[in-house]
């Protein structure tokens, strides 16, 4: 760590990163034995695990623990690479970090890429690296991308300036009413889009029923999204945008609540790293298991699912006939079983 540096990302040592070979030789193996892979959309995000050792730090929700960032295969719910943190590193540090060492770990027959990302990955590293079709580590091409702009003053003025023409039905629920229109003209990297092309900006504007105002007293809320992706239209860029809340997010879940990744180990961050390795190691052979073994009604089916149905399923051992069986109750395995080839010779 520099001097003056209140948090860093400490680099992997050789197990570590020998765990993080197997699940990259997992996620290739299962790419291999299916469909082959042509489209990738990494989603990206970090997620808090509460801790109360005295060697977590604090985070930014006022508590202490750890802020590992975790990279997602969309169409394939695999996941393809994580970076363990201290609770103190923010999500906006390093963001390249992790994206690069996805699409790394992507098989050689993914020939189309996509990136989502929450306001933590509005980094201009990383937003630069995704634009340079000439980057390097990954075969050359366009990555397209959207992610959650931060409003900063600028943007904020452009938005306040856009004509009531200008705004679209984007949703609507029982308490607001969410419009979106694309900010024009403005750009700001300038230099950057000379050398990459001009960013596109989407806003939305969410306004309560009945004119009420919010908490804060404000008539709207306005958000933003920027992307490299001009041929879509406004809604739909928004909506694809929207839909990793239900990848990387839930997957976030997942592993705390259910693959014990949400109770570390111990106060060695080394030992705790390698425990959220094994639990996403854990969750990509649960979803290899799904895609290859079992029924396709099985293919959303969280862990505890999983486990009751077929991971704890109770039988017992006969011995008839000079053979040995194993009588299962249940019907998870039931009908495992009856898709499943039978042994010849």
């Amino acid at each position: 760590m520099l001097p003056g540096q209140i948090s860093y990302i400490p680099e992997e040592n050789q197990p570590l990163e020998g765990l993080g070979q197997v699940n990259t030789d997992l996620v290739g193996e299962l790419a291999r034995r299916g469909e082959p892979q042509k489209m990738a959309t990494i989603d990206l995000d970090s997620t808090v695990i509460e801790s109360w050792k005295q060697e977590a730090q604090p985070t930014y929700q006022g508590g202490r623990g750890y802020q590992p960032m975790l990279a997602l295969w969309a169409e394939m719910n695999l996941i393809v690479a994580d970076e363990f943190r201290d609770g103190n590193v923010p999500a906006v540090q390093e963001p390249l970090r992790v994206a690069r060492r996805a699409f790394q770990s992507l098989p050689e027959t993914v020939t189309e890429y996509y990136f989502r990302g929450d306001s933590a990955c509005y980094d201009k590293q990383l937003m630069n690296w995704l634009r340079n079709d000439q980057r390097e580590g990954l075969a050359r091409g366009p990555i397209r991308f959207a992610i959650s702009a931060r409003m900063q003053a600028s943007l904020k003025d452009h938005i306040l300036r856009l004509p009531q023409s200008a705004w679209k039905p984007y949703r609507e629920d029982r308490e607001a009413v969410s419009e979106c229109a694309d900010v024009l003209n403005y750009w700001p990297e300038a230099e950057d889009d000379q050398q990459f092309g001009p960013l596109r900006f989407v806003a939305i504007r969410i306004r309560k029923r009945q004119g009420d105002l919010f908490a804060d007293g404000a008539e709207a809320k306005h958000f933003a999204v920027v992307s490299n992706v001009w041929e879509w239209e406004t809604k739909r860029l928004l909506e694809w945008h929207r839909e990793k809340a239900g990848t990387i997010e839930a997957i976030h879940d997942v592993l705390k609540n259910e693959l014990a990744a949400g109770v570390l180990p111990c106060s060695r961050f080394g030992a705790n790293a390698a425990w959220l390795r094994l639990a996403v190691l854990t969750h990509n052979v649960i979803t290899a298991l799904k895609r290859m073994a079992l029924p396709e009604s099985y293919l959303a089916a969280r862990p505890k699912r999983l486990r009751f149905l077929i991971f704890n399923t109770a039988g017992r051992i006969l011995h008839h006939a000079r053979r040995v069986l194993c009588r299962i109750a249940g019907a998870g395995w039931r009908d495992w079983m009856r898709l499943m080839p039978l042994p010849t010779g």
